[in-house]
C-alpha cells in the first residue's frame, strides 16, 4: 500500500455515507452486488430465523436436537442469500449456488415447523381454512409484529399452534421469494454473463460472445495426423 493510500487516522477509515466501490470502473468489473438487505427474500428470512430462535427458545428444549436443527435451517437461509449477494461481485456462479442452499434450508425449516406440530399433536392449518388465510395474509415486517399475532388474547388456538403454523408459513414465503430470486439470476446471467465476462468487456469495451463468434467463422487449421 501507497502512503497516499493509507488513512491518515481512526476517522478517515470510517465510511462517509458513500460507497467504498463507486467508481465506473468498480461498476464495470463487479456489476451491482451486495444490496441483499432490500432483497424481500432476505427480509423474510431474517424474520423467520428470528421467529426460529424465540420459538425454539420457547417450545423446543435444548437438549432436543430438534432446537439446534430448526436455529440452524433458519439461519443457513438468510444467510446464504447475504452471502451470494456479496460474492456475486466476482461469482455469478458463486450466488446462484448459495442462493440454492438458501432455497432448500428454508425447505427444511418448513417441514421442521410441520413435525414439530406432529410430535406435539398440534393441527396443521391447511389451504382454505380461514385461519390459514389469515395466517398466510399476516406478512409481519417485524418479530414483534409476528409474536403479537401469535399471543392475541382470546385466540381460538394454542399459541403453540399458532406460533408453528405462522413459521411453516413465513418459510414457504421465503423458500418461494428465493425462487423468485433464482429466476431473476438465471434471467440476469443470460443477458449479462458473470464475473469473467465484465472483466474481459471493462478491458476491451467488447462483448466476449460477439469474438467469439467471429472466430467460429475461422476454419480450424488442420493437424497433423
Amino acid at each position: 500500500m501507497n502512503a497516499q493510500d493509507e488513512p491518515n487516522g481512526p476517522s478517515d477509515a470510517e465510511p462517509r455515507g458513500g460507497k467504498a466501490m463507486s467508481s465506473p470502473a468498480a461498476e464495470k468489473v463487479y456489476g451491482r452486488h451486495s444490496g441483499y438487505r432490500k432483497l424481500k427474500a432476505y427480509q423474510v428470512a431474517e424474520l423467520l430465523y428470528d421467529f426460529t430462535c424465540r420459538f425454539c427458545g420457547r417450545y423446543v428444549p435444548r437438549s432436543d436436537r430438534h432446537h439446534d436443527q430448526m436455529v440452524q435451517a433458519a439461519r443457513s437461509g438468510y444467510q446464504n442469500i447475504a452471502e451470494g449477494s456479496e460474492d456475486s461481485a466476482t461469482s455469478k456462479k458463486l450466488e446462484m449456488n448459495l442462493t440454492n442452499v438458501a432455497r432448500s434450508s428454508l425447505d427444511e425449516a418448513r417441514k421442521d415447523y410441520i413435525k414439530h406440530l406432529v410430535r406435539r399433536g398440534l393441527r396443521h392449518w391447511q389451504e382454505g381454512e380461514a385461519i390459514f388465510t389469515e395466517a398466510r395474509n399476516l406478512r409481519p415486517k417485524t418479530l414483534e409484529e409476528a409474536a403479537a399475532w401469535v399471543n392475541r388474547p382470546g385466540a381460538g388456538q394454542p399459541a403453540e399452534e399458532r406460533a408453528a403454523n405462522l413459521g411453516a408459513i413465513l418459510a414457504t414465503q421465503a423458500h418461494w421469494l428465493t425462487e423468485r430470486l433464482m429466476d431473476r439470476h438465471a434471467r440476469d446471467f443470460e443477458t449479462g454473463g458473470g464475473f469473467s465476462e465484465r472483466l474481459y468487456r471493462a478491458r476491451t469495451g467488447k462483448s466476449p460472445r460477439s469474438v467469439s463468434s467471429v472466430q467460429s467463422e475461422t476454419p480450424p487449421r488442420q493437424g497433423k495426423r
